[in-house]
């Protein structure tokens, strides 16, 4: 149906971060208390982590899941889609690809969530896309507004820490205050954050966006508990040992959408994505073998994720 922001609904959806935050200045009160949350390290226990171009939906009776979250959000957006009634959550990364189906999922998987529990408002909450000189996180913000906008409910913006709101100066650079937030499912608390462990099988989910797969993939089954990984395949990469041999600098400039910027390991990430693509040419036939996901079980005594058969 319609944005609400600020609590008023909205006839046409802000073109831009600067249209949105001199419109309704509010926001910028909103970002500053997100800034003033001191930022966590949050480990693989208990822990949902959502990868860029992926999406996963829980809510505070999964006992499986304590926090879900993002990082390494440059000129990407972290969307944080909740229902105050049920506390239910959905938490997408986006980079601009797959965002108009990804929001009709996010919005139906928390609707699902909320069965059964007290009405209340869907609310959006958006981090990340800092100012970049490619204007790179203005379109995936743009993206994302118009496509909730176009949406048939009523979805209440309650965070925008975007543009320049998650932007400092680093000398004379542009660069992100925030990569990260993890929400905490039990209690809805959002909070800056880092993620070490960022699996499991972190090169195979970096891969599918490496070979360009353009679509947001659901990677938690609440119904199940578990992590659910593909199935999905790729074409063979060309000119890997090429693209091995680099120098970390030359990764940088060439693959990123903000080399300025790029957490530190965003190189020795890229080479382990590339290896694994190396070596596993068709993942159709050695990973996912019998066309089936790959599914991780919360293990009982480690709070870690497990490879299981399902």
């Amino acid at each position: 149906m319609v944005l609400v922001l600020n609590g008023v609904l909205q006839d046409d959806c802000p073109m831009n971060t600067n249209s949105l935050f001199l419109q309704h200045p509010v926001y910028r009160d909103y970002a500053q208390q997100l800034h003033s949350i001191q930022a966590k390290s949050v480990g693989p226990v208990g822990l949902l982590y959502v990868g860029q171009r992926e999406l996963a939906a829980s809510a505070p009776h999964d006992k499986h899941v304590n926090i879900i979250g993002a990082d390494d959000a440059t000129t990407c957006i972290i969307v944080v889609v909740r229902h105050s009634g049920s506390g239910a959550v959905a938490l997408a990364h986006f980079d601009g690809s797959g965002v108009d189906e990804a929001v009709c999922n996010m919005v139906s998987r928390v609707q699902e969530l909320a069965v059964g529990y007290p009405e209340g408002r869907i609310e959006l909450q958006l981090i990340g896309g800092y100012r970049d000189a490619n204007n790179y996180g203005e379109e995936v913000f743009f993206s994302i507004m118009q496509s909730f906008h176009n949406h048939l409910l009523e979805i209440d913006l309650t965070q925008a820490c975007v543009g320049e709101l998650n932007t400092m100066m680093r000398g004379e650079i542009n660069c992100p205050i925030i990569y990260g937030v993890g929400v905490n499912i039990k209690t809805g608390e959002i909070f800056p954050a880092t993620f070490p462990d960022r699996g499991p099988d972190r090169e195979l989910r970096d891969a599918r966006i490496f070979m360009g797969a353009q679509s947001v993939l659901d990677v938690y089954d609440s119904s199940l508990g578990m992590l659910r990984i593909g199935p999905f395949n790729y074409d063979p990469l060309r000119g890997a040992d090429l693209w091995l041999s680099q120098t970390d600098e030359f990764l940088l400039q060439h693959l990123s959408s903000s080399p300025d910027v790029e957490p530190p390991h965003f190189a020795h990430q890229t080479r382990a994505t590339i290896k694994f693509i190396q070596e596993n040419q068709f993942p159709a036939v050695t990973v996912f073998r019998d066309n089936r996901p790959r599914y991780f079980r919360r293990d009982d005594a480690t709070g870690c994720w497990v490879l299981v058969r399902y």
